[in-house]
């Protein structure tokens, strides 16, 4: 780990070879670069006591510099363009009166790390807790969100995932509106309450799993476009221009998105990059920006000495995103798995609307646990064609499996978590299904014990005719197959009811649920043959409502059994042990601390003896082998 005070990327280094946009050079002095095919002339317009207009040198590619004295972080400025009105800096860092105003210069290693010798777990150790800064809590800043992190470390989660903070207008948002990529919500702390974020989580043993989206980005207060070409219009996002990753001009756009990942790992010591909807970025080229990002961070890797993981977000179901770069693929450690929650979410709640259409029979759910995607070049209704490509040999833990998310919450016209779609049983099956299977588990903030606040879309837009637009953007999005009508986007009520009260995590039920996820999540850590499966020990099968899963091979295997009947007991059996093996129970949802009805399956079970598992009812044994010491007991 780098020292304190410092990052991967050192001021000396930062002098010799200057980054984009206002990079303090100590002793007040600071370098500007911006890129601005277009102009001309740029001038810097430094604000605050002296201020100042120092006209910049143009460079090569495009690019414009200057290096001013007098000028220490927090320092307002703006860049002015063939003599137009001042602009915010496209790699603004800081942007502390929101997005219409100047940028400020931001020192990224005034920052004192307490995090020397700091080790991310490996991805099979990832138990992902998906965030949300603004509605995490009711102060909804960073420094607010450090207060919870205690609970989360006895939870066992070891990565927080917050959702983007990149700058967006407003001071509510979901984050993927942001217009400047490198700074941070000034709303949430801004980019030094990131920073104390980021450290306390790893004094916690927590890894943080930062979102960031470079598909698209928010219409309101963006200058990009002012600049240069940014953005291509030649594709189309559901969220509006694409960026150009494979026009003219290109190569410059790709250096502002690489310095932006690799600056989140350096300056902002975060763990992983979570990359939104990677299939929205449409790249043509021999070598695509996807390719040369994961490069880049393998590159930076070496140099920080200390793992950079990127995780993909893609609707596609095409291995090469997970598949190492010798073998075609693009290389991302991880990609979340949007087969494995539809199929869960379709099969409980019964829901077959929309892209739930393709889903609901209990094979396809064992196919996700097994293989991760459900289809592999199957035909989908919903999609008129084929989808997907075959998994074979991908590891499990590259898989992130999930009930629940942002997304699939606020893809609901009132952001209806399943807490309030089906019953406790029934979110303790979905407990059990997430948690002890071969993927990597993701869990969306309050999941644990039942939060019933919804997750509902929300925006903070200051343009009047936007904000309309989004409001009939939603009412046409839900316009058929919704019997409601979606909350107001616009409307403060609808962020307030996203507000968590963690108050509730301490009722009942509620508190009983968030009991059985800690111990589930301890028995992924405490078992080898539940915290690390390869693709040939994980055997998955169904019938009729009964899913059985394997984990592991022979002695020290363990078979997770889940009954997913919402009205009678399932009788089953256990495989046949190895000689002189026996089966114990691990984990059994009849016993009365996970609020199951006392009528418990027995502790010890001969192989092919008959096991009464109730409604919504699971159970998982291991096979210990004969003179393992009771040392290797869960909990111990």
């Amino acid at each position: 780990m780098t020292a304190a005070g410092t990052t991967g990327i050192g001021r000396g280094a930062r002098e010799s070879r200057p980054g984009l946009g206002a990079v303090p050079l100590g002793e007040g002095r600071c370098a500007f670069t911006v890129w601005s095919p277009w102009a001309r002339r740029v001038a810097l317009c430094l604000d605050g006591p002296g201020t100042r207009e120092v006209a910049m040198t143009a460079a090569d590619n495009g690019y414009h510099r200057a290096v001013v004295d007098r000028c220490p972080s927090g320092t307002r400025y703006r860049y002015r363009l063939d003599g137009g009105a001042p602009l915010a800096d496209p790699v603004s860092r800081s942007q502390p009166d929101g997005v219409h105003g100047p940028s400020a210069v931001f020192d990224p290693t005034a920052h004192r790390w307490a995090d020397d010798g700091w080790v991310p777990p490996p991805l099979w150790r990832h138990v992902i807790y998906e965030v949300h800064v603004g509605t995490w809590t009711g102060g909804g800043t960073f420094d607010d969100a450090v207060s919870v992190l205690d609970q989360l470390a006895d939870l066992g989660v070891t990565a927080v995932e917050p959702m983007p903070v990149a700058q967006f207008p407003g001071r509510r948002n979901w984050g993927y509106d942001g217009v400047f990529p490198y700074a941070v919500q000034n709303s949430y702390g801004g980019p030094d309450g990131f920073q104390r974020f980021v450290d306390a989580c790893h004094q916690r043993g927590l890894a943080v799993v930062l979102d960031v989206v470079y598909n698209h980005l928010g219409p309101e207060g963006n200058v990009l476009g002012d600049f240069g070409p940014y953005f291509s219009d030649r594709y189309r996002t559901p969220w509006g221009e694409a960026v150009n990753f494979d026009g003219a001009g290109s190569d410059q756009v790709r250096r502002f998105f690489i310095e932006n990942a690799l600056g989140w790992f350096a300056d902002f010591h975060v763990d992983a990059l979570r990359l939104d909807a990677i299939h929205s970025i449409i790249d043509v080229t021999a070598r695509p920006f996807l390719a040369e990002l994961v490069t880049a961070t393998a590159d930076l890797e070496a140099e920080l000495g200390r793992s950079c993981l990127l995780i993909a977000e893609s609707a596609d179901n095409d291995r090469r995103v997970v598949s190492p770069p010798a073998t075609g693929g693009l290389g991302f450690g991880a990609q979340w798995n949007d087969d494995f929650h539809h199929a869960l979410h379709a099969l409980v709640t019964g829901e077959r609307m929309g892209y739930y259409r393709d889903y609901g029979r209990i094979g396809q759910l064992a196919r996700a646990i097994a293989d991760g995607f459900v289809f592999q070049g199957e035909y989908s209704s919903f999609r008129g064609r084929r989808h997907g490509s075959p998994t074979a040999g991908i590891p499990p833990p590259r898989f992130v499996g999930f009930a629940q998310n942002h997304d699939h919450i606020g893809n609901r016209p009132r952001g209806d978590r399943l807490s309030t779609l089906v019953g406790f049983d029934a979110l303790r099956l979905i407990a059990a299904v997430v948690l002890l299977s071969p993927g990597t588990p993701l869990l969306f903030m309050g999941e644990e014990y039942g939060e019933p606040a919804p997750f509902p879309y929300f925006v903070d837009h200051g343009d009047p005719d936007l904000v309309e637009a989004v409001r009939a953007g939603r009412a046409e999005e839900f316009a058929g197959g919704w019997s409601e009508a979606p909350l107001d986007p616009a409307d403060p009520s609808t962020f307030q009811l996203a507000v968590l009260d963690g108050a509730v995590a301490e009722k009942g039920d509620h508190a009983r649920l968030r009991a059985l996820h800690r111990f589930l999540i301890q028995l992924r850590r405490d078992h080898p043959a539940l915290s690390r499966s390869s693709a040939h020990e994980v055997r998955s099968e169904s019938r009729g409502h009964e899913l059985r899963v394997q984990r592991g091979t022979a002695a020290g295997a363990v078979w997770a059994l889940y009954n997913f009947d919402h009205h009678q007991e399932l009788v089953t059996v256990l495989p046949e042990t190895p000689v002189d093996g026996r089966w114990e129970k691990l984990i059994d949802s009849g016993e009365p601390d996970w609020g199951g009805n006392g009528a418990r399956l027995p502790e010890q079970a001969d192989g092919l003896a008959g096991l009464r598992v109730p409604r919504l009812g699971f159970a998982a044994y291991r096979c210990r082998p004969a003179g393992e010491s009771n040392s290797a007991e869960a909990g111990s």
